[in-house]
């Protein structure tokens, strides 16, 4: 059965202090378009994932020397750069730790093929966000999908953070392991799940139903978690779309978490089914 609609969103998601909801344009937010991925960490695992397409690094001497091995695996040679006059168009602001790749979005293949249940895996879990913009808040959500062995996170292609240097970073390297798969619209996404035997319980802080009382019902089955956007929660069609509401319990009425921190106890609530 479906829950009815409630007032109010989920564990009301928002912003962390002053980041920006888009990346810096130079970072690669075109759709598409090459991206530059900065930092150790993400471009280390960019370089050592086979299935990035790299176009150019830039280093400085410390950063090509920390990342040696995985230049070596990569075959790529660094242009070696002054840290004063670092020549990749990033953010000004940018933490870039000496090193930045240009490279080609990933492409993770269709909903279908990534998501559906098979003798191996008989029940997946799946993550929805639902018009999720900040990057630094997708890339946590990567990092934790990894974490409890979600089978992609799934966002709409447009209002949705895109794969950027910034995501990365805040992924720490889960960007180049965990799908990331952008749909064009993700009612429909949710309605396909569904036809493939998954349970969609949506997150939403009005919820009479406990999220571990909700994914316990999946025990078994594939489990697609829906979370809202920052500040806005689930949108009408989304939680309508959702088979169960269910919400995060708290000690006041007043707590609430973010849309990462919300992701990180839903995702240990269902790997624990």
């Amino acid at each position: 059965m479906r829950a009815p609609t409630p007032a109010r969103p989920a564990s009301r998601p928002q912003r962390s202090g002053g980041r920006p909801a888009a990346p810096w344009r130079g970072e690669g937010a075109e759709e598409g378009g090459p991206v530059w991925l900065f930092g150790i960490h993400a471009v280390r695992d960019a370089l050592l994932n086979p299935a990035r397409r790299r176009r150019r690094l830039i280093a400085t001497r410390n950063a090509a020397d920390r990342l040696a091995e995985a230049i070596a695996a990569a075959g790529i040679a660094p242009e070696i750069a002054d840290a004063r006059r670092f020549p990749a168009p990033l953010d000004p602001g940018s933490v870039h730790q000496g090193a930045a790749l240009e490279a080609e979005p990933l492409d993770w293949g269709g909903l279908e093929a990534r998501c559906a249940p098979g003798p191996a895996d008989p029940a997946p879990l799946v993550l929805l966000l639902d018009r999720v913009t900040d990057p630094h808040n997708v890339g946590a959500v990567l990092r934790s999908a990894e974490v409890f062995g979600a089978r992609a996170v799934i966002a709409p292609r447009r209002h949705a953070a895109p794969e950027t240097g910034a995501l990365a970073k805040a992924a720490s390297g889960a960007l180049e392991r965990q799908p990331y798969l952008r749909v064009a619209n993700l009612a429909r996404a949710m309605e396909a799940l569904r036809e493939l035997g998954y349970l969609v319980v949506g997150l939403d802080g009005a919820a009479s139903l406990e999220i571990a009382d909700a994914v316990a019902g999946a025990r078994g089955r594939p489990l697609a978690l829906a979370l809202g956007a920052e500040g806005a929660g689930l949108r009408q069609l989304t939680r309508e779309t959702c088979d169960h509401l269910a919400r995060i319990a708290a000690a006041s009425d007043f707590a609430s978490l973010n849309v990462s921190n919300a992701a990180a106890v839903a995702l240990y609530a269902a790997a624990r089914r």
